[in-house]
């Protein structure tokens, strides 16, 4: 009887610091527990897919400077977002002002060629480089800053192969395309409701978004669709970036010869 005693009394005591043990290790856990941080926790009650800091979006603007770039602006500082405006030099007189605008508000200024002439601008390398050249001047001239950030009209894809693309980079020029499009610049009548959709058409967004669009004089239902994209994006938890030198380039699938 005092056998089973003695028995009973130490199994009790080996539960008794199994139990305590427990209790530290867990008090250990919470401790050390990593906390969600409120800008954090922000996101995801805004209605981000996932608590994320590394989706990007770059909101990219071709073909201006005119009166649709002023009003774009006045949209983004309402905001409080910067963007990238590529330039066409043959829009500067006359818009000198919001050239200087887009620069006075921390902008980024990109080259979008001189004439934007498909047939004249694509008919030689040299032809192409004179035009981001002279753009680039044009700019400097009013601002005070050489830009080297540059987007090929329609894009790079048929218009860059290997021996354009050292010449430009031997150039100090970085190039940028896009994988998300408003589709405002091949239908700029369409109205804000289409371009929206547009430019927010997956499903599931990719994490670095440059997305196309354009404050070409022609482009006023751009205007309207903007304050609604930015919301889309603001929602999903991307934070705003404008394109700089340290921006890595994305360009298309460069052409064989």
């Amino acid at each position: 009887m005092k056998k089973r005693k003695i028995i009973l009394i130490l199994f009790c005591f080996f539960i008794l610091i199994i139990s305590c043990n427990k209790r530290t290790s867990d008090n250990k856990t919470i401790k050390n527990k990593p906390q969600i941080s409120q800008a954090a926790q922000n996101i995801k009650d805004e209605g981000a897919d996932d608590i994320s800091f590394d989706k990007v979006i770059y909101l990219t603007f071709d073909d201006g400077p005119s009166k649709v770039t002023s009003k774009i602006l006045d949209i983004l500082k309402e905001k409080n977002i910067k963007a990238t405006f590529f330039i066409v030099g043959k829009e500067i007189p006359g818009n000198e002002d919001i050239l200087k605008k887009i620069y006075s508000e921390g902008h980024s200024i990109g080259l979008h060629s001189y004439s934007h002439n498909y047939r004249k601008i694509y008919s030689k390398d040299e032809v192409f480089i004179e035009e981001m050249i002279k753009t680039q001047q044009n700019v400097k001239d009013i601002v005070g800053i050489s830009p080297n950030i540059i987007r090929f009209p329609g894009g790079s894809k048929n218009n860059l192969d290997a021996q354009l693309l050292d010449k430009l980079h031997s150039l100090n020029f970085k190039i940028y395309d896009w994988n998300v499009s408003g589709e405002d610049g091949t239908n700029p009548s369409a109205s804000p409701y289409t371009i929206y959709k547009s430019a927010t058409k997956f499903k599931n967004p990719p994490k670095k978004i440059i997305l196309l669009l354009h404050s070409g004089k022609v482009n006023k239902n751009t205007i309207n669709a903007l304050p609604d994209i930015i919301k889309y994006y603001k929602d999903k938890g991307y934070t705003f970036k404008s394109i700089d030198n340290t921006t890595p380039e994305y360009i298309f699938k460069i052409k064989k010869k």
